[in-house]
């Protein structure tokens, strides 16, 4: 049974303050604001410290005393003065919802759109993402990705170096605003997924280590110490972490949760923690009748990560397929660096259509070893998301570019419509679907001189490990934060509108023709032209049935067409002048055999509209 945890107010005054520390021999709970107090704590057998009072009102400032210091609490539910101050005492029950027990989409009909919240919008909080949900449901989306809220130091990061789990973080605004973004979304039929962080905790400020047996000297990772999930004690972290997961879709009832970099998650348990947590979800969304998700971040191209319980996988929802970007990004930059060095051929690019990834288990040469599973059979095509951008892929970059800043108009058309139209869910970075030209760096606002320097340090090393050759910009400099901030004027540009106005048009596409959503019964067929870097695909759904053609190279493509018995529709051609593209005159109609040619770069679309058969 999952243990509650942090500072639960009950309503009429009344509160329940609990903590796991299994090795403390005493700890009180002393209050500061509006009033000083100490209130000794009682110890279970299982280690939880606790106690239960009345008089006690929302905004109650307190810390826990042991060892003659002060520490907030590990699962604070909200830090007003920042990782170091006080927690605080808050009334989850006393928010208004508007909106109760929203269902989320079908897996299949995710539309995503990946938000960072300080640098989305001049305000930098949630108020900001409210203001512009009309303007995402305009364009089609139906699901937000919010990376971490998690309480960080300062006022800028990513949100990955987040050291208190539970709090909101105070400079976005706070519990009750994120509650409103997650209100308003659900009014706008807008999913919320959260980004949480169950690998490490953030450097600074952290105080979790002086509580419980958090980390374990067992495993490393690149980000710091890595969680106990199998050593002694581990049964108190896990429970702090699957709480956690609870947390968030009880309390802030968001739809799913977004499991980053799950390959720093070491667990040599009989059990591991991703399958504990998924049936604790499970059992949460039978309880609150709604299925609440999880999606996982991994480069393990592991196959388990989305397998059912029962059949000895993790039973999450859905997981990344970093396979599809590299083959998008290393097609279009033609970039061999690092990674991209596996990448490269249109064979690459079908093989990952066709079974959610391209490592099943084959040699990679930038690992120097074979990587991922054995696939026996595709994967659950509505299991898999994919993207030609997103922070990661941006942000671990020396200069943070964009794919706008790296491929002409064309190819960004040509990204966008190999996403939308592959059979996978489809995730957006905030401004990619107008062509932003901003960068999205790695920013953070430690203040200890030597934890800045060391992470100077580290991202220089780990860039030329990759094999790039520039020099990071500096992370700690508000300059660099300034300067990933979302411009939306550019909308008004001609360009960056008519990349809106496609980004639109290709998820109406998806959204209306059967065979372009994803899903498990999808059939894809697929026609490789290595040396005229062009991929011919066929999808079919029922009575439904698409022909794309996907030209990855700089020059233009012939095409023979051969279907007497079949009348087909051009649906999409990315180079047509609608879309400020070069143009070019393409049958319209096309009913018998007919050749034509592909432009470079671009996607043209074939709906099939009527089979006569005699």
């Amino acid at each position: 049974m999952i243990k509650a945890l942090g500072a639960r107010y009950f309503g009429n005054r009344k509160a329940e303050f609990r903590v796991w520390a299994p090795a403390l021999e005493n700890m009180s709970l002393r209050f500061i604001s509006p009033t000083h107090r100490t209130i000794p704590l009682s110890k279970d057998e299982w280690g939880y410290w606790s106690t239960v009072l009345e008089n006690v009102d929302p905004g109650t400032r307190y810390f826990y005393h042991f060892n003659d210091k002060n520490f907030p609490d590990p699962a604070s539910y909200y830090q007003p003065e920042g990782v170091g101050g006080a927690s605080c005492l808050i009334d989850h029950g006393g928010f208004a919802w508007k909106i109760q027990n929203c269902p989320a989409p079908a897996l299949q009909e995710m539309i995503i759109y990946e938000i960072h919240v300080g640098t989305f919008t001049p305000e930098g909080n949630f108020k900001g993402v409210i203001s512009k949900l009309g303007y995402l449901k305009e364009l089609g989306i139906n699901a937000i990705e919010i990376m971490p809220v998690g309480q960080f130091p300062g006022g800028r990061n990513w949100g990955y170096d987040g050291v208190f789990p539970f709090a909101v973080q105070n400079s976005y605004g706070g519990p009750d605003d994120f509650k409103s973004l997650v209100d308003a979304a659900h009014d706008h039929k807008i999913a919320v997924i959260l980004d949480v962080v169950y690998n490490h905790l953030g450097p600074e400020g952290n105080a979790v280590g002086s509580f419980m047996p958090c980390f374990s000297e067992k495993y490393k990772t690149p980000w710091g110490q890595a969680i106990n999930f199998d050593d002694e004690y581990s049964y108190g972290v896990r429970n702090f972490f699957i709480f956690n997961a609870l947390y968030w879709f009880e309390y802030y009832q968001v739809d799913a949760l977004r499991l980053d970099a799950i390959h720093g998650i070491y667990d040599g348990g009989a059990k591991h923690f991703l399958t504990e947590l998924s049936q604790e979800v499970d059992k949460l969304s039978l309880q609150m009748n709604k299925k609440f998700y999880l999606f996982a971040e991994s480069d393990l191209n592991d196959a388990r990560v989305i397998l059912p319980r029962k059949k000895g996988g993790h039973g999450l929802d859905a997981q990344w397929s970093d396979d599809i970007h590299h083959s998008i990004h290393a097609l279009l930059t033609r970039e061999t660096e690092g990674y991209y060095a596996d990448f490269g051929q249109i064979t690459h690019l079908d093989k990952g259509l066709k079974n959610g990834f391209v490592y099943t288990w084959d040699y990679s040469r930038y690992r120097k070893r074979c990587h991922g599973s054995i696939l026996n059979a595709a994967l659950p095509a509505n299991q898999i998301i994919v993207c030609s951008q997103n922070h990661d892929q941006m942000g671990n970059r020396p200069r943070g570019e964009r794919l706008s800043a790296l491929v002409p108009f064309e190819a960004l058309k040509l990204a966008a419509a190999a996403v939308m139209f592959s059979p996978f869910i489809p995730l957006l970075f905030m401004g990619e679907e107008y062509g932003e030209k901003s960068p999205f760096l790695y920013f953070m606002d430690f203040s200890d001189n030597g934890l800045i320097e060391a992470v100077r340090q580290g991202r220089k090393n780990e860039f030329k490990a990759f094999g790039w050759k520039d020099d990071p910009v500096d992370p700690q400099d508000p300059k660099t934060f300034d300067g990933c901030k979302l411009r939306w004027e550019e909308l008004s540009v001609p360009e960056h509108k008519t990349l809106f106005l496609f980004y639109q048009f290709i998820i109406s596409l998806r959204k209306n023709i059967p065979t372009l959503s994803c899903g498990p019964q999808d059939f894809l067929g697929t026609k490789v032209l290595e040396e005229e870097k062009m991929l011919k695909i066929t999808r079919r759904h029922g009575t439904s049935e698409v022909k794309i053609y996907l030209n990855f190279n700089r020059c233009v493509n012939p095409v023979s067409w051969n279907n007497p018995d079949e009348t087909w529709k051009l649906i999409l051609n990315s180079s047509d002048q609608r879309w400020l593209g070069p143009g070019q005159a393409l049958p319209q109609i096309l009913t018998g055999e007919e050749k034509f040619s592909i432009n470079p770069l671009s996607c043209v679309c074939y709906e099939k509209e009527t089979k006569c058969r005699n």
